[in-house]
């Protein structure tokens, strides 16, 4: 459906005002700030421009995630909303949505059938609640990566790794040619969520949704934990001479071959993009880490804060049609390196780790992500414990297993 049947839609269930709404600048909040995201989000902000009478006001917000989001809420508790804003996928605005903050948009998902063409369903079930639609998802990403470049593996004379046992392998190999085996940055979500993509790997997805959906203590306490923590205590000895901070100066240190792999989201694929590398050629990717190929359906989604002016409400309708029309998905999620969350668009110019995650996905090797079954303040006692064990060499698997298991414990 394209932009102008949509609003037709809105206009007959009442969202459009009777006469012609007014222009309005429409400010949006995001943390795609890398080279690779400023590209893809300027594809949605163009879009908008163009299609639209209203103007696209761009309000990133430097850092990552953890640091855009607590900005945002208190921008909307403290009567400040802006018209539109981006969270991941799952119960991050779950509190917000409950106190009535947030755009009802169930009416418009019907009347455009967001449930039919959203692939799979549970992206529009995590934007759901109490039977009720409040965000558009708008891409699938997943942390279930490692990227590798070639450069670094023919400067240390050992073949590119196929997975995770021969990464491991090979790491003295890049040691004696002083490159850096593994990228990390500093951030606590990296380490948190580099530590959930070895879980995967290690454990396998039965084990990953006994403890993180099932919230199973014995779980996260059994020896098939403790495996995936030595596993975890590894790869920190591996990146101990990665001290860069953000995620994107990780991933360049593989881009440049001063770093082997980097345990990093398909959205590090937006990243070789702009450098110019060629998936297949000049960096490989294995999902899963080459060993359980399954992808997460984490990823983006955008809420609309309830302002009181018809003009801006029909204008958040508008962006939040526009969002999940084919030409924006597909234009937005190629830059991005994410995958659509439609699944009736063209994606014949996708490389070969984009056509690595389609064919997953296709295949239903998928799970949902920590965002989809973790509450926020879950998901930051998980964040604190994984830096302070990825930077503290002291701090031991033995150690580092039993806390986890006592934040499962009292997870909801």
């Amino acid at each position: 459906m394209n932009i102008k049947t949509s609003l037709m839609a809105a206009t007959m269930l009442g969202f459009a005002a009777a006469a012609p709404a007014n222009a309005v600048d429409l400010e949006v909040t995001h943390w795609w700030t890398s080279g690779g995201e400023a590209a893809a989000v300027a594809e949605i902000a163009n879009a908008f421009n163009e299609q639209t009478e209203h103007s696209w006001v761009d309000g990133a917000i430097a850092g990552s995630g953890g640091t855009a989001r607590p900005i945002v809420i208190s921008r909307i508790l403290g009567g400040d909303p802006m018209a539109a804003t981006q969270f991941n996928h799952g119960r991050q605005a779950e509190e917000l949505v409950e106190a009535g903050l947030m755009l009802d948009l169930t009416e418009l998902a019907e009347a455009e059938g967001w449930r039919d063409i959203v692939h799979p369903v549970s992206l529009l079930d995590s934007c759901t609640v109490d039977g009720r639609v409040y965000c558009v998802p708008i891409n699938i990403h997943s942390w279930q990566w490692i990227w590798l470049s070639h450069a670094a593996y023919e400067a240390a004379g050992v073949d590119v790794p196929s997975n995770w046992d021969e990464f491991v392998s090979a790491a003295p190999a890049l040691e004696a040619a002083d490159i850096i085996p593994l990228a990390m940055g500093q951030q606590p979500w990296q380490s948190n969520g580099a530590f959930g993509v070895i879980q995967i790997a290690i454990g396998g997805q039965d084990l990953w949704n006994s403890i993180n959906i099932d919230k199973d203590a014995d779980a996260a306490r059994s020896e098939q934990m403790a495996a995936v923590f030595q596993a975890a205590a590894n790869a920190r000895a591996l990146s101990a001479r990665s001290t860069v901070q953000d995620w994107n100066q990780a991933t360049a240190l593989v881009i440049n071959g001063q770093a082997g792999g980097q345990i990093m989201g398909d959205w590090a694929q937006g990243e070789f993009q702009v450098a110019g590398q060629t998936a297949g050629e000049d960096y490989s990717c294995l999902p899963g880490l080459g060993v359980n190929e399954v992808i997460s359906t984490g990823g983006d989604a955008f809420y609309f804060p309830v302002i009181d002016d018809p003009d801006v409400r029909e204008a958040q309708l508008e962006l939040a049609s526009l969002m999940l029309s084919r030409e924006v998905q597909v234009a937005f999620n190629l830059k991005k390196g994410s995958l659509p969350v439609r699944g009736d668009v063209d994606l014949e110019a996708a490389n070969d780790c984009m056509r690595k995650g389609l064919a997953i996905l296709e295949a239903g090797n998928i799970m949902l992500s920590g965002d989809q079954v973790l509450d926020a303040d879950t998901q930051t006692q998980l964040e604190d414990l994984f830096v302070e064990f990825w930077n503290d060499t002291s701090y031991s698997p033995e150690e580092a297993q039993e806390r986890y298991a006592q934040i499962i414990e009292q997870a909801r």
